[in-house]
């Protein structure tokens, strides 16, 4: 199986979305959303919801902005270190944009995950879904910590996500 059916091929039982309104056009919603790094912009600061740690987002040469373009994150999380890849899966701008973890992810309390965002037209701005699907981490105790954490962690990533987004187009 090739690695895109493998990916193709992953179920997610879990979810989670945030929506939110943001002032400014499509176009130039999805073109700072279309930016992993600012999109991401949360994990790569020091925070309580990092351990005090923080991820470093390395983009392909494609940066992250095209079908197939892959975006590394690692870095410490309360003291132990992280690792992940993400390929993009689709994108079709100004409107959606979805990407998936690759190999297997070495993180707290997610396993494998499809994550994305979608961009409405609304009067006066564009309405911003920010959405994941995700799994559980296979092995103990990190499949632990996800049944206890990880809809937290959905939660808080994607209403960063949005928010930040709002907050960078604020009037």
């Amino acid at each position: 199986m090739t690695e895109r059916n493998a990916v193709a091929s992953r179920t997610y039982p879990r979810q989670h979305d945030t929506t939110g309104f943001v002032r400014t056009s499509p176009a130039k919603l999805f073109a700072h959303v279309d930016d992993h790094a600012r999109l991401a912009s949360h994990m790569s600061k020091s925070s309580l919801m990092m351990g005090g740690g923080r991820m470093e987002i390395e983009p392909d040469e494609g940066r992250g902005q095209g079908v197939g373009s892959r975006i590394r994150v690692a870095g410490p999380v309360f003291g132990i270190q992280l690792s992940l890849e993400e390929v993009v899966v689709e994108r079709t701008p100004p409107r959606r944009k979805v990407w998936e973890t690759t190999f297997p992810p070495r993180l707290l309390v997610m396993g494998h995950y499809r994550m994305g965002f979608e961009i409405t037209p609304m009067p006066d701005g564009s309405q911003l879904r920010v959405f994941i699907d995700y799994a559980l981490p296979e092995a103990a105790p990190a499949r632990w910590l996800g049944y206890l954490f990880a809809g937290f962690y959905a939660r808080w990533c994607t209403r960063r996500m949005v928010r930040d987004a709002a907050k960078a187009f604020a009037i």
